[in-house]
């Protein structure tokens, strides 16, 4: 049962992966210190489910699905379930009266973007990546300020409604120290939240390679997934490797910094956390992302010297086997991407959109 009121009430709309989940916590948290109460829109199977509650924060859950690259049955279903997702949310809004209301994408945006516009509250629209996904391009129109991580995004948003901003990441990732010279060569291997067949594969393949030619295996730190994490940590046995696997690292900032190599698709989160930590990466995108959006992510890192772009289709336990040898091999290279990683860092990201939600909520004084 929702508790209704609330002067000082922003409403968060972000579900689905930990890409959209935490960097709206981080956000959360921010407006959290400066007196705001901030509840929480996903989905009742999302990432969210896992986060928010552990966070601290209300989880409003709303029925919403996908539309884009699933099942003509699934995208039935979503369209069935619409009329009452939209209602819920009307509901959420008329009893909870926000002040404003945040938008980082995913299934659960949807519907309150809708209730956002028919009951006239403030929208703020957080978008991540080069390519909107299909609820911020929703939310477009009606949006009060669209904060964008690339400039190529605020083509899609109305003129003048645009801000550039990064995207926020956990202080953590900025607070991790250089690597100990001497410590052993260590790969992280990052499929996401949901984990990557793909970058498994790859990984299992090139120790593999190892082991078949006699080179010594790196210390490997690798984030399965749940689907296949038995799988991997079986393949790991039979190879002889200790390799560290979960599916899930819930303290990524301090993975990312005892790696001297990050192995990872191309997410606009994992990117920010890459940049925070400064280390060298190889970004495999995820090929059926929503308008190629993080090939287009992973350009933005390769272009400026800290990271390899590799087609997914190209890589396999062979090609992840040569690279890391001779990345490892040259430890100068390795040291000019992570400082050219370094120098795209999202700092100040999370005070600046909490800033534009305070302000959006007309609430300036307590900025």
């Amino acid at each position: 049962m929702m508790a209704c009121g609330g002067a000082t009430c922003v409403l968060i709309a972000a579900g689905g992966t930990g890409g959209h989940v935490i960097p709206a916590l981080e956000v959360g948290r921010e407006l959290r210190s400066k007196g705001w109460e901030c509840v929480f829109v996903g989905t009742a199977t999302g990432f969210e489910n896992r986060l928010v509650p552990t966070a601290g924060f209300e989880l409003y859950r709303v029925p919403s699905g996908a539309l884009n690259r699933v099942s003509l049955q699934r995208r039935i279903k979503t369209v069935l379930t619409a009329p009452s997702g939209i209602a819920a949310a009307v509901a959420l809004v008329r009893c909870r009266r926000p002040r404003a209301a945040l938008s980082l994408g995913g299934y659960a945006a949807g519907p309150l973007v809708l209730a956002c516009a028919l009951l006239d509250v403030p929208l703020i629209v957080l978008e991540p990546n080069v390519t909107p996904g299909l609820a911020n391009r929703l939310a477009a129109p009606v949006a009060r300020r669209a904060l964008v991580c690339h400039q190529a995004a605020a083509a899609f948003f109305r003129y003048g409604s645009c801000q550039f901003v990064r995207l926020p990441v956990r202080r953590e990732f900025f607070e991790q120290p250089a690597r100990r010279k001497g410590a052993p060569f260590t790969v992280l291997v990052l499929g996401g939240s949901q984990g990557a067949t793909r970058l498994n594969r790859a990984a299992v393949g090139a120790v593999r390679s190892w082991r078949r030619r006699g080179q010594p295996v790196p210390t490997l730190v690798h984030q399965t997934g749940p689907k296949e994490l038995d799988a991997v940590r079986r393949a790991y046995r039979e190879e002889g490797v200790d390799a560290q696997t979960a599916s899930f690292f819930d303290d990524m900032p301090e993975r990312f910094g005892a790696a001297d190599l990050v192995i990872c698709r191309a997410g606009a989160s994992a990117i920010a956390e890459l940049c925070a930590v400064g280390r060298p990466s190889v970004l495999v995108p995820f090929p059926h992302a929503a308008h190629d959006h993080q090939r287009a992510n992973a350009k933005t890192v390769a272009e400026a010297g800290g990271a390899l772009l590799v087609a997914d289709s190209e890589w396999t336990g062979d090609r992840m086997a040569r690279l890391v040898e001779s990345l490892a091999s040259n430890r100068t290279r390795l040291r000019a991407m992570a400082a050219a990683t370094a120098r795209l860092a999202p700092r100040g990201a999370t005070e600046a959109v909490a800033a534009a939600v305070v302000r959006a909520a007309g609430g300036e004084e307590r900025a």
